[in-house]
């Protein structure tokens, strides 16, 4: 019996001596570069970027940063409708994700904002002068929101910022169960894998575009769970950052949002809607993925509005609701 008992011990140490699995950004070998097919960075990870360009010369740069196991292609819809309005979208597959490197696994806060920042800087460098803004959805809502707490020379990477359902549900919003069941399992079983199945959420209500990702090899259909412990570790760090964000910024989130719950977004909009410089849509009907449902027109010509002048009110008044219901 004390046999059994020592190896059950025994079995349990090796259990919570793993560790979750993040990538390493390796050391600098290298200047960063934009070919416009494709993001090479300092450590030489390449990241493949899409690029939707208007007629003519362009009025702003878009950088697009996708959700949680999506890729650069959830922008392209939407940026083909702001390049009729005479904005250039470029996205790249962030690392873990699409067709970047590591596919799976957890490339760390430090990583994919690190990208983001490079992205919009020698994104700037191709259109010197032109204004340029983020444009993050959901996951990559929250590496906008620490992308542009950075500075250098005293400057935002960006001009601005648009976040869209923005992840910031952290451990400040779970419960001690969620908590400890997520620790435990990350630092357990790291590669075990999570999907929603069985969730019966609903994330958008276009579902021929729902059914074109479920076709989509690119489209990760499940996570492992030392991944979703890293997505947490971000979401915390995008909701310290939110009293930090001092440039202009746009949040948008949709009544009917299943996946960031509505309790710690309001929160944070709140937070930062305490600021002139920024501005709160909230659009009745909205699902998750605002820039893919049905009615994303209205929100697409909402943030080229905002684009073009950031201190006017939004055409579909989505923001003029937020501030009478607030």
């Amino acid at each position: 019996m004390k046999t059994v008992r020592c190896l059950i011990v025994l079995v349990a140490l090796g259990m919570t001596s793993c560790a979750p699995v993040v990538q390493s950004v390796g050391p600098i070998i290298r200047a960063p570069e934009f070919t416009g097919e494709t993001l090479v960075m300092g450590d030489g990870a390449v990241l493949p970027v899409r690029h939707w360009s208007p007629k003519g010369a362009p009025k702003a740069v878009v950088i697009g940063l996708h959700g949680y196991n999506d890729y650069s292609n959830a922008f392209a819809g939407p940026a083909k409708f702001w390049a009729t309005r005479g904005i250039v979208t470029y996205a790249h597959d962030q690392r873990g994700f699409g067709a970047a490197p590591e596919r799976g696994i957890w490339a760390g806060a430090p990583g994919l904002v690190g990208d983001a920042v490079e992205m919009a800087r020698l994104a700037r460098r191709k259109h010197p002068g032109i204004p340029l803004y983020f444009v993050g959805v959901s996951m990559g809502g929250a590496v906008a929101m620490l992308a542009m707490t950075q500075k250098f020379a005293g400057k935002s990477p960006a001009d601005g910022a648009v976040l869209v359902a923005p992840a910031v549900w952290g451990r400040r919003h779970m419960n001690v169960f969620q908590r400890s069941a997520l620790w435990f399992f990350s630092h357990t079983v790291p590669w075990f894998p999570l999907t929603g199945q069985g969730l019966n959420i609903k994330p958008s209500d276009n579902i021929p575009m729902l059914r074109a990702l479920g076709r989509d090899p690119l489209v990760l259909k499940q996570s492992r769970v030392d991944s979703v412990h890293g997505l947490v570790d971000l979401m915390d760090l995008a909701f310290a950052a939110a009293p930090k964000l001092t440039s202009p910024t746009l949040a948008l989130y949709g009544e009917k949002d299943e996946i960031v719950p509505a309790g710690p977004s309001f929160e944070v909009l709140k937070l930062m809607a305490r600021r002139k410089a920024t501005r709160v849509a909230v659009y009745a009907g909205g699902y998750h993925m605002l820039l893919r449902g049905l009615k994303a027109r209205t929100v697409l010509g909402d943030i080229v509005a905002w684009i073009e002048n950031t201190a006017s009110p939004l055409p579909s008044k989505a923001d003029l609701a937020w501030v009478e219901t607030r």
